[in-house]
């Protein structure tokens, strides 16, 4: 087995987490939300259960799993940028890279959203894209880094989560009113149906769409001030871990307050949603952080690292290849006499075991591939 493809000055809780994030959406949260039932175990259920989006308002912890994503994004920041920075590239430069980022990622955003693409029929082509959006939150991201301290950035996240808060409220949608939060008559959905061209992802709304863009952002905004706690010399690895934790606890109770009026809603991209998730990051972060980088217990993670270190990789190839597929044809001898209603589930987790020996693969090359 290699040794793990890291700098010196690269945290493995990073990696890890990205992996851990990633393998939720590559198949992990799959098979746990097909125990629902099956088991007769009631924590089996309840866990289960937190692996689906509520249909509107409410929270289960799968609604983390992209928000989490954009919020590494920004922690990996302060990593990326700052032997570029001590070698006094310009500004100029730094701002290309990110921006050719943006188009790389919109671009393999917009082919996993569209493919096969109707280029006869672009009214059914559809613009919003996780990728995409995390390519645009990455760039904004990276001016902001370069261009104010963390506690003006600080400032703006907030300014843009109150002004997101404001303007679901005050600005009033035909037909509606103001303050009107429901899937028909939201400000968000109201925007797209005029300005957004192409498909929308429910028909009438996208929650990838224009306005959500603003809030999303924050996420990445507040993951670079993250990023920045890791990479403070000057503090004591306890004293970083003690920070991330305050910081997810006060984000957490500012969101759950703020749900009070604003709630929490992962297809509106609520302030009040971002700031829950963000807590939920800090402390996962936090977690990771002191299990793996403070006290080193790193072995464990070996599997989340090698997932991590390729996440833009098997998001794109999660969505041509059918896993599931490969899975049954080599596995349905295996598990053809067990009862039917564990063929789902063992055919789920074949799929996740060949997900991860593809990135083992690489690994073990060393291919990495990132835009």
């Amino acid at each position: 087995m290699p040794a793990p493809a890291h700098s010196t000055n690269r945290l493995v809780s990073i990696d890890a987490l990205r992996g851990f994030d990633m393998l939720m959406i590559a198949g992990a949260g799959q098979v746990i939300h097909q125990l629902q039932g099956k088991t007769g175990l009631p924590w089996v259920d309840t866990a289960a259960a937190q692996f689906t989006h509520p249909a509107w308002f409410g929270f289960t912890f799968y609604d983390c799993i992209f928000p989490l994503f954009l919020f590494l994004a920004g922690v990996s920041i302060p990593f990326s940028l700052g032997k570029a920075i001590a070698q006094g590239t310009p500004k100029s430069e730094l701002y290309k890279k990110a921006f050719v980022r943006l188009l790389i990622l919109a671009a393999l955003g917009f082919l996993d959203k569209n493919a096969p693409i109707p280029f006869f029929d672009p009214h059914h082509m559809r613009l919003g894209s996780v990728l995409g959006r995390i390519g645009l939150a990455g760039f904004v991201s990276v001016v902001l880094y370069l261009n104010f301290s963390s506690m003006k950035r600080l400032c703006i996240a907030g300014g843009i989560l109150l002004a997101y808060y404001a303007a679901l409220f005050l600005i009033p949608v035909p037909g509606f009113g103001a303050g009107n939060l429901t899937f028909e008559g939201n400000l968000v959905g109201w925007f797209d149906r005029s300005f957004l061209p192409g498909r929308l992802l429910q028909g009438t709304y996208d929650e990838l769409g224009l306005l959500t863009q603003f809030p999303a952002m924050c996420l990445t905004i507040f993951g670079v001030l993250a990023g920045e706690l890791l990479k403070n010399a000057a503090s004591s690895p306890a004293a970083k871990f003690r920070q991330l934790l305050l910081a997810g606890a006060g984000c957490l109770a500012l969101g759950l307050l703020w749900s009070l009026h604003f709630p929490i809603a992962k297809r509106l991209w609520t302030s009040s949603f971002i700031l829950v998730t963000t807590g939920i990051s800090f402390t996962l972060l936090a977690a990771f952080y002191a299990i793996i980088d403070l006290m080193s217990f790193r072995r464990w993670a070996f599997p989340l690292v090698v997932v991590g270190m390729n996440s833009l990789t098997i998001y794109m190839v999660y969505h041509f290849v059918d896993f599931g597929h490969t899975s049954k044809l080599l596995f349905n001898g295996l598990y053809q006499p067990l009862d039917p209603k564990w063929h789902g589930v063992l055919e789920s987790t074949g799929a996740l075991l060949l997900v991860w020996l593809f990135l083992y693969a690489l690994y073990r090359r060393q291919i990495f591939f990132k835009a």
